[in-house]
């Protein structure tokens, strides 16, 4: 099956290639291919990976596309789960939000900001970007638009791209001196 998820041909320059960052994708390549991503979920590509049942207590997760520059993934958000505090390692990220809504808590380099990310909303993460995010509990609930009668209206839905794809994320907790801590490391393939 061809990918519909289109990547740019070149990420050079008026001054050359950019040589600083781990990938050939940039965070802006990584927007567009979310938003293709959320595009082709809309649009019924992916129904034969979406769940019967959907888990309304557990976040849920699938990858899309993968290969050797990008994973793409659709992640469901329920109510009162959310991800730890951590960065992607040495991935850049980027998501699009589906349906409902999300708050991501950000670590600016002296305390957590909270935004508010709503169905259509994009955000990318550069390297070092430390965050954690949940599902809005202030959102009224919406059903996702590609979902079946099975789900749940408190299921919101955002699509992810990772590049390189995700080889170890690391965790951190804010100390009593409002400073980062890393808790820990782990090697994962596998979303936040």
């Amino acid at each position: 099956m061809t990918s519909t998820l289109a990547r740019p041909r070149s990420t050079s320059t008026p001054t050359g290639p950019a040589t600083h960052l781990p990938t050939r994708l940039r965070p802006a390549d990584l927007l567009r291919i979310t938003d293709q991503g959320a595009a082709d979920v809309l649009d019924g590509r992916y129904n034969h990976l979406l769940p019967t049942e959907w888990d309304t207590v557990n976040r849920w997760a699938t990858r899309l596309e993968a290969d050797d520059d990008l994973d793409v993934w659709l992640i469901s958000w329920t109510p009162n789960e959310h991800t730890e505090l951590h960065d992607h390692a040495g991935s850049l990220g980027a998501l699009t939000v589906l349906s409902g809504s999300l708050l991501e808590y950000r670590w600016n380099g002296a305390a957590l900001r909270r935004r508010t990310l709503d169905a259509g909303d994009q955000a990318s993460f550069p390297l070092g970007w430390v965050h954690d995010v949940v599902a809005n509990p202030h959102a009224a609930p919406l059903r996702p638009v590609a979902a079946t009668s099975s789900t749940p209206p408190a299921v919101s839905l955002s699509v992810h791209a990772y590049s390189p794809p995700l080889t170890a994320m690391s965790y951190y907790e804010v100390t009593e001196h409002q400073t980062l801590r890393r808790t820990r490391t782990t090697l994962t393939d596998q979303p936040e």
